[in-house]
């Protein structure tokens, strides 16, 4: 009998989950209902709804994304989903920004912005093979209408640790649409005072006061041509970051005293170990533009679709550090470094409906793309990188009964070339060439219990291609006499076989399992020589990466409504009380490391319903201790409490958060060097413990007889989500 009521008590939980929220829009005597939902479990894919989550759209992109259960961002493995690599994406297409330049970019990027994450778990042939691990894509789209709308939002916070810090952003959306076209304006800036300490060993104890600047524009314009469609997009970023140092550590300088006519010895050492201070400043600026053309081809089969799509973008940085030497006084040092990269992409889709089993679908489509990439040094170009990628796919879809099928297969021709420039030589050296033809199949299977409740089968092989920071031969992070950090232009791509299980219910909970069989994975790679320290990438010629993750929701609502009333659900979920548990296990198995301990991860999101419609929301994030790659964390790598109050006004247009993020001050990154035979230690602090306001303001439209135009709004999200800003 308790078997059966836990058992009737969790579905009930489920089915309570399983409906969708609505948000009320009145204007001015005009309801509008829009379909939302907080987060939704797909079979290929999790999307996050950060429109309506007070929680995840305070503060910037990357506050908001490390709130995601299973997403985990440290400055060693990079940013990972249950233990998979991403490819990060924006509206669609590939952002070929990674490293701290990600980072930067997504601190400059107001969370407010965001409409939806969309965390692409199992990509089909459709998305390109060096898709890797599994995609984030960041959708900042927004639904445009038959009339003009503008959307404010603003944010303020600060953090209170050896000085007072302040940070703010601002940014509005303007979208509408008439019978010929459709168009969309977005701009933002986001200004932040920070810090962080980072201490290698004995090496080097380095403090960074950092002020950063971020703008960014993005434009686009939907033409309607009967039943096809024309899509303009451009968008501009731009981050200005400036950086005060105050350094110190140990190092190997010239003997003052030495004797050149006298053998080197002890007693007479050409080098001597002396301590070291520094106060200087760095500057880190990056400027990235885009420009793409989408031409959407329909026919009188809705489910018939044909899609053009032309991307160019160019991104470049520009990196310099002063340094000032105050002991030993005499020894100076600057240095500044760039680098340009071109991005070019054509793409074409089609698919339609075939007479297969029960019912069935057929999707080709083929791909070009051409990146080049170039470094300078102290205004000497010392890296000439190019890639081009050819591609064609064709993928099946079928159903039988409660059986869903897709196999699919996307064949890649890769020509990967360039040399490098030894500075100290100085001679250029050719790079080790990539240029190979691969097939990446993919098959999926999945059964349907009963509606919304499914179990599915999944295998993909996908390719990672070395991006533009572990290329870069540069240090574009921290110059200092003793440490070295820079990318490797040899290395090579990284080939993943990605086996899943999955079984869902009503969106919400979930349990998985993953392998991935990984061959020539990059990593970063620490050493030690003496008194020298030295961080660079290399390749791991193989691992086996296992994760385990459950997601289940728990509505209060079980523990006091009748069982009846609950079946017919006489309530409103966005009024109920509720926590959503997540936990995840990772294991990386790498041959040649004999310590290997798996990582626990542990999240619990909830939302209270106080009196007067505040919503509250807390956040507790959680990993134990472990691996990755060649590191292993000594604290936990996730640790901290968010909380988050929030209230509506003004029929639903204004909404007002205040929050709190890491409350306990308990976030460090210390990790320790497994991969030499003594341990080397490495422990990054910042100021995560921030408090702040945030406001969201809808403006009103004058038009008594708006409404909106059902033609464009789609609540239904497409397998691929196309390009274009303003959403079909």
């Amino acid at each position: 009998m308790n078997k059966t009521a836990i058992t009737i008590s969790l579905l009930a939980s489920l089915s309570i989950f399983a409906q969708e929220k609505k948000d009320y829009k009145e204007i001015e005597g005009v309801n509008i209902t829009k379909t939302q939902k907080a987060i939704e479990q797909k079979a290929d894919r999790t999307i996050f709804n950060f429109s309506e989550q007070p929680s995840l759209n305070s503060g910037t992109s990357l506050d908001g994304l490390k709130k995601l259960p299973g997403m985990v961002v440290t400055d060693i493995a990079g940013m990972m989903y249950q233990g998979k690599p991403l490819a990060v994406y924006m509206d669609g297409r590939p952002l070929n920004i990674s490293g701290n330049n990600l980072t930067a970019f997504l601190e400059g990027l107001p969370a407010s912005s965001i409409d939806r994450i969309e965390v692409i778990t199992q990509p089909g042939a459709e998305f390109p093979a060096t898709s890797g691990g599994a995609i984030l894509n960041i959708i900042v789209a927004k639904s445009a209408r038959s009339y003009l709308t503008a959307t404010y939002s603003g944010g303020y916070r600060f953090t209170d640790y050896d000085k007072f810090r302040n940070r703010f952003s601002n940014s509005i959306v303007l979208n509408s649409r008439n019978k010929l076209f459709g168009w969309q304006l977005s701009a933002g800036q986001t200004y932040a005072e920070s810090f962080s300490s980072n201490k290698m060993d004995d090496l080097l104890d380095n403090f960074s006061d950092k002020y950063s600047r971020g703008y960014f524009a993005k434009a686009a314009v939907t033409f309607d041509l009967g039943k096809d469609r024309l899509l303009l997009n451009y968008d501009f970023y731009n981050n200005n970051n400036d950086a005060l140092l105050t350094g110190s550590g140990i190092s190997f300088y010239k003997n003052e005293n030495f004797d050149p006519s006298q053998p080197i010895s002890d007693t007479n050492p050409e080098k001597v170990v002396r301590d070291y201070a520094n106060t200087g400043k760095s500057k880190n600026e990056s400027y990235r533009n885009e420009i793409a053309a989408t031409y959407q081809k329909r026919f009188n089969d809705k489910n018939q679709k044909l899609d053009f799509r032309l991307v160019y973008s160019n991104y470049k940085t520009e990196f310099d550090q002063y340094n000032n030497f105050t002991k030993p006084a005499f020894f100076f040092q600057s240095g500044f470094n760039g680098s340009r990269q071109n991005f070019y992409n054509l793409r074409v889709d089609y698919s339609q409906p075939i007479k297969l089993l029960d019912e069935g679908k057929l999707s080709l489509g083929g791909l070009y793309e051409k990146m080049d990439f170039t470094t300078d040094n102290l205004g000497v170009e010392n890296l000439n990188y190019q890639r081009q990628t050819a591609s064609a796919y064709a993928e099946v879809n079928a159903k039988l009964k409660k059986f869903s099928f897709i196999l699919g297969a996307r064949a890649e021709d890769y020509d990967i070339s360039g040399s490098s420039l030894n500075l100290q030589t100085p001679q250029w050296n050719d790079l080790t060439p990539f240029k190979k033809f691969k097939v990446f199949p993919n098959a999926s299977m999945q059964y349907d219990f009963a509606r919304s409740v499914y179990f599915n089968l999944n295998y993909n092989k996908k390719i990672s291609l070395p991006n533009a920071s572990q290329l870069n031969p540069n240090n574009t992070i921290l110059q200092s006499p003793n440490v070295d950090i820079m990318g490797n232009p040899n290395v090579q791509p990284t080939i993943y076989d990605n086996f899943e299980a999955k079984i869902s219910a009503f969106n919400y909970a979930f349990l998985s399992y993953n392998v991935s069989h990984v061959k020539d994975q990059v990593v970063m790679y620490m050493e030690r020589d003496g008194y020298k320290l030295s961080q660079t990438n290399i390749n791991v010629h193989s691992l086996t990466q296992h994760t385990f993750n459950m997601g289940l929701p728990l509505p209060f609502i079980i523990f006091n409504k009748p069982f009846s009333d609950i079946v017919k659900f006489k309530f409103n979920p966005d009024k109920i009380n509720f926590i959503y548990f997540y936990a995840s296990y990772q294991f990386q198995d790498v041959k040649d490391i004999q310590d290997k301990t798996g990582i626990w991860i542990f999240n619990a999101t909830g939302q209270f319903i106080l009196p007067k419609g505040i919503r509250f929301s807390p956040v507790f994030m959680y990993s134990t201790t472990g691996n990755y790659y060649y590191f292993q964390s000594t604290k936990p790598t996730v640790n901290r409490v968010d909380l988050t109050l929030s209230k509506k006004f003004n029929h639903d247009r204004l909404q007002v958060t205040l929050y709190a993020n890491d409350i306990f001050n308990s976030t460090r990154m210390s990790f320790k060097a497994i991969n030499t035979s003594s341990p080397i230690y490495v422990d990054n602090r910042f100021d995560s413990r921030s408090f702040g306001i945030s406001v969201n303001y809808k403006i009103p439209t004058k038009n008594k007889l708006a409404k909106v135009d059902q033609t464009i709004l789609n609540t239904e999200s497409p397998k691929e989500d196309n390009s274009e800003i303003l959403k079909q």
